[in-house]
């Protein structure tokens, strides 16, 4: 990827909704160019755009990240994991967890429920481990760039 490209991004990194006029101006180009530039980012899977909005806000109140240890097939249980619509982020990892898998949910009964209905009861799951967010600290979305 070129410098330019990499620039435009960290420019809708900083304001996703910039005026390609704007990012033109910031990076050289025209506003038609930007424009290529990003759908073909986008085309591409380089980058996605989309709303980012604060759990709380929006009434879920509880996150957490699952630590998953299975046996077997690391792989399927992920691919179950990710269909579950509370899951936001699913990793495979070398360590002490096989997965591991952010869930944002309503409540504590709610997080329960997922947790203890739905990933232990897949078949193929020996254990997990939750991590309970008291409070987000720092989440950025700026390491594409660095």
């Amino acid at each position: 990827m070129d410098a330019v490209s990499l620039a435009i991004i960290q420019q809708l990194q900083e304001d996703g909704r910039r005026p390609y006029a704007a990012i033109g101006k910031a990076v050289g180009l025209s506003e038609a160019a930007v424009r290529q530039r990003v759908q073909k980012l986008l085309d591409q899977g380089v980058m996605q755009i989309v709303a980012v909005t604060d759990p709380l806000t929006v009434g879920f109140r509880r996150q957490a990240m699952v630590g998953v240890n299975v046996e077997g097939d690391v792989e399927s249980i992920a691919d179950a994991l990710t269909a579950m619509s509370e899951v936001e982020y699913v990793v495979m990892t070398a360590g002490s967890f096989d997965i591991l898998a952010e869930i944002v949910c309503e409540d504590d009964d709610h997080l329960l429920d997922v947790i203890n209905k739905r990933i232990r009861a897949l078949p193929g799951v020996r254990s997990t481990e939750s991590f309970v967010y008291l409070k987000l600290k720092k989440q950025t979305y700026m390491w594409g760039t660095r």
